[in-house]
């Protein structure tokens, strides 16, 4: 990806109609389509059931806005994050925007965003109903992505992987960043399914800024694909000038 044409993103959550041990999972894979410029969660913070989302406002640097019920029964969340779309919408330039609910009240929002020319991503459970998903250009569905207690559970039954007869054993940081490995070759891959190990770089860097591939025991990212010919293939070619292009796919 060319980090000059870089997509900006804005990421807006319905805290009431999603699932909290979902976000990292989500931002993660939002990430590969750009930068997320600004994240923001709805939801009326006094309410016990929304208490976990503290821990996600640290470590994942959401934006946390408060909106009270005015009315016994119902909340303001969703008008509150549809105004604030609007301002973003009127005020910025963001290329895409991210409306992560399953709830239907927001197809009139998702519609009104396309209308402007702008790319709508909408994140929600299975059960959303066909307006809204209709409604957006790329809808995920959180039941396919893994939530954080989840990818732990995942890391202790699957720390051994064994492709061809052969087991590799890897720490949780490796099988982590095999994961944003994956994403990275299933959002930028060609027609032959290789991806660019530039654009690669880029996203892991994107997902998690302190990235450093030298505590993996190599210098540069091609060299940590090279270990394990078993789930990866390397192709190496001349680019413009004398630029080389490293690209790799991911085995099955």
């Amino acid at each position: 990806m060319d980090e000059e044409n870089e997509k900006t993103i804005i990421l807006l959550i319905d805290a009431d109609n999603t699932q909290e041990n979902k976000m990292e999972s989500v931002i993660k894979e939002i990430s590969a389509y750009g930068r997320i410029v600004v994240k923001r969660a709805y939801g009326n913070w006094s309410k016990d059931i929304l208490k976990n989302w503290e821990n996600d406002f640290r470590k994942l640097a959401i934006k946390p806005v408060h909106q009270i019920d005015y009315t016994k029964g119902k909340n303001a969340t969703d008008m509150a994050l549809t105004i604030d779309a609007m301002d973003f919408l009127y005020n910025s330039d963001f290329d895409i925007y991210t409306i992560v609910s399953s709830d239907s009240d927001f197809t009139p929002l998702a519609i009104k965003i396309r209308e402007v020319g702008k790319f709508v991503i909408g994140v929600g459970r299975e059960t959303t109903s066909e307006a809204f998903i209709k409604s957006c250009d790329l809808f995920l569905y959180l039941e396919k992505l893994f939530s954080d207690s989840e990818s732990e559970s995942e890391t202790e039954k699957t720390d051994e992987i064994k492709p061809r007869r052969k087991v590799l054993k890897f720490s949780r940081k490796e099988i982590e960043l095999n994961k944003l490995l994956k994403i990275a070759s299933k959002t930028y891959q060609d027609e032959d399914g290789f991806t660019n190990i530039s654009s690669a770089g880029t996203y892991i860097k994107r997902v998690n800024p302190d990235f450093d591939i030298i505590q993996f025991g190599v210098r540069k990212l091609p060299e940590y694909l090279e270990k394990y010919p078993e789930l990866y293939e390397i192709k190496k070619y001349k680019g413009k000038g004398v630029v080389n292009i490293i690209a790799y796919r991911i085995k099955n």
